[in-house]
């Protein structure tokens, strides 16, 4: 029977992995009902993360009475605004209910299992090795009241992220890495140099997902941005922020009539500046940022400690005198490229860091 749990809560994680980063400060959750072997009923959290998972698996008017429901998370046990899931649970007939987490939310914390079972339904937790680390972000959100930050770099066999001969460090499979990622994220962060030096959209290129289109933070401390840009034609698609500490009128004025939004702070040299910064990002409403900059900006996330998840991909190729790096790559190279994950990208392989 616990291998019949871990199946099903594992379709269920699957099932939550559709809305990662789209979900705002819920977390995507994802459901599976079942009765008599078979899966009768599923939902995940909703876009911007109402309704609930389990609601949506529970709603659709079907017999669900003596059913075992499967989800990846600790039920809701208070009224915000939408009412509890114990009570649709309650209401559904359902006779058993797994989940793989309790939640960190102090209104529901251990709430359920005492709830659900005064109701007469067996309740259990259950981990699930695969997805141990799978609300990482939530958890991170909850106890620091910061974004949970995730960056990614491309390199060569010898630790070059430029080449002379090429824009590419990684094959063109490896893009499709980058688009993923961004589609996981609730916004995008890079720096003016980035953007104007490739001219980048910065949004999601993959069928099925190429309508998730991240907010964009631009970090432009002296306002260098070009005027003429792809990222303008996306502003109706997408809020777009540029960050700055410079009060230059005529040029503020020019972005704000393309529908960019301007966000001061007095200077991002310390680490305390780069938490005052990211703390507003929170405050705003921003939680999965994922920053595509180059090795400047990353050497200093990595110095002060500000990542969560750094994902390298690597070429298997050394790039020797056709290599380039214009800062020093010192600390990437003390961070070990242990943790390979087994996806075919051709001639590069995909690292995850977890800080």
């Amino acid at each position: 029977m616990t291998t019949n749990h871990k199946y099903y809560l594992n379709l269920a994680f699957r099932i939550a992995e559709r809305n990662l980063g789209k979900t705002k400060l819920n977390p995507s959750v994802g459901t599976i009902v079942v009765k008599n072997n078979s899966v009768i009923s599923s939902g995940v959290t909703s876009i911007n993360g109402r309704p609930h998972a389990e609601f949506n698996a529970l709603i659709n008017g079907k017999n669900l009475s003596g059913s075992t429901l499967y989800t990846t998370l600790e039920p809701c046990t208070h009224y915000g605004l939408t009412p509890p899931c114990v009570n649709v649970i309650i209401k559904k007939k359902i006779k058993e209910v797994f989940y793989a987490f309790e939640d960190p939310d102090t209104r529901t914390h251990k709430k359920a299992k005492k709830i659900l079972e005064k109701n007469k339904i067996e309740t259990g937790l259950i981990k699930i090795d695969n997805f141990k680390n799978f609300y990482s972000s939530y958890f991170y959100n909850k106890k620091f009241r910061l974004p949970f930050v995730t960056s990614k770099i491309a390199i060569s066999k010898d630790y070059f992220t430029i080449n002379r001969k090429s824009k590419w460090i990684t094959d063109k499979t490896s893009k499709k890495i980058t688009h993923l990622l961004r589609s996981r994220s609730d916004c995008i962060f890079s720096t003016s140099k980035s953007i104007n030096k490739d001219n980048s959209l910065l949004n999601c290129r993959i069928e099925g997902l190429n309508n998730n289109k991240p907010d964009l933070f631009i970090i432009d401390l002296k306002l260098k941005l070009k005027k003429n840009l792809l990222i303008f034609d996306m502003i109706k698609k997408r809020k777009t922020f540029i960050i700055t500490y410079k009060e230059n009128k005529k040029k503020i004025s020019y972005f704000k009539k393309k529908g960019v939004k301007v966000l001061f702070i007095k200077s991002l040299n310390s680490k305390n500046d780069f938490i005052l910064m990211l703390s507003r990002i929170y405050n705003l409403g921003y939680f999965r940022p994922f920053f595509e900059t180059g090795l400047t900006f990353l050497n200093t996330l990595i110095k002060f400690k500000l990542l969560n998840n750094l994902y390298v991909l690597q070429n298997s190729k050394k790039l020797k005198t056709k290599g380039l790096n214009n800062v020093s790559i010192k600390y990437l190279k003390k961070i070990k490229l242990k943790k390979k994950i087994n996806v075919n990208l051709n001639n590069d392989s995909l690292y995850k860091i977890e800080f």
